[in-house]
């Protein structure tokens, strides 16, 4: 799977974690910090798909940078 699918992915199921909490008129603790941790995770994940895109970017720019030259 690409990274765009990846990333994508876990933006929808954050998206639908905040989803969950705008709806619930009375939130259940529980259920509730479970959201809370996998929401965690997922932007822990993120993060280092996010970065590891960046890095491919900069040795991208590296290679077309040094091919002018």
């Amino acid at each position: 799977m690409s990274k765009k699918n990846e990333i994508g992915e876990s933006l929808e199921k954050l998206e639908k974690i905040a989803e969950w909490f705008e709806a619930e008129k009375e939130i259940d603790v529980e259920e509730g910090l479970k959201k809370v941790k996998e929401g965690a995770e997922l932007i822990k994940d993120l993060k280092l798909k996010i970065k590891k895109v960046e890095n491919d970017f900069e040795e991208i720019r590296k290679e077309v940078c040094e091919a002018e030259d």
